[in-house]
């Protein structure tokens, strides 16, 4: 009898913790899922609005606050956020309290092509990224590309310009001509940079810093309209 007492006492026992881990995950499945810190690893500039992100994470699915956990999909909330083409790469996670996170990192503008009324970026991957309403880089403008074809050439310049800090203050305009070829329009003395191909930037744009440095130092900047810098040891200046 006592064994008998035993073992139903275990049964019951064992009924009633199967019963609390139920009724636990029962209650954890159907918890409402809030949205909680949403971070930009880049910077405050932000192209994109925390509001933009929410919209973005629930899309699709009915109004986030009101999904269930066993209803959420991170995958896809990631690929909701993908969508976005100022989104370079996005992590979404779920806090153990319900709050959903993400962390966002925007595509890095290096350049703004101007092609009659169709503007966009090219991002610092050389791809097309489209112009925000909330934050205007201030990068330099290309003028002469056609059907969104960034050639590498045109990426490598303004690449190089990007990572160069006195080109990156000087530069604010990129023109690519025919055959492979570029002007540059410069920020002080509002002049025409003739560099021709890539080949040798780093030695062309190195003469263009020495030649600055002189023509401020002698205060004769202004009075030159363009810089040629296709020619080898020299620079050759055309008045205004």
């Amino acid at each position: 009898m006592k064994r008998y007492f035993t073992l139903l006492k275990g049964i019951l026992l064992l009924g009633f913790v199967i019963f609390l881990y139920s009724f636990s995950s029962h209650r954890h499945a159907k918890k409402e899922i809030v949205i909680g810190d949403i971070k930009f690893e880049n910077g405050d500039n932000l192209y994109l609005t925390y509001p933009m992100v929410n919209k973005l994470l629930i899309q699709n699915h009915g109004g986030l606050n009101s999904q269930p956990k066993e209803n959420l999909f991170l995958n896809q909330l990631e690929k909701n956020l993908f969508s976005n083409q100022m989104i370079e790469n996005a992590e979404v996670f779920l806090s153990v309290d319900g709050k959903l996170g993400a962390i966002i990192k925007q595509k890095t503008p290096i350049a703004r092509v101007n092609q009659g009324e169709y503007s966009y970026y090219i991002d610092d991957k050389g791809k097309p990224m489209p112009l925000s309403s909330n934050y205007s880089a201030r990068v330099p403008i290309v003028e002469g590309v056609d059907n969104e074809n960034i050639t590498p050439e045109l990426y490598a310049l303004v690449k190089f310009i990007d990572n160069d800090e006195f080109l990156k203050k000087q530069i604010v305009g990129v023109i690519q001509k025919d055959m492979g070829r570029f002007e540059l329009k410069t920020r002080i003395g509002n002049q025409v940079v003739e560099i021709g191909t890539i080949d040798q930037l780093a030695y062309k744009t190195n003469k263009l810093k020495v030649f600055f440095q002189k023509a401020i130092k002698d205060n004769t900047l202004n009075k030159y309209s363009k810089i040629n810098l296709v020619y080898s040891n020299q620079v050759v200046c055309t008045k205004k």
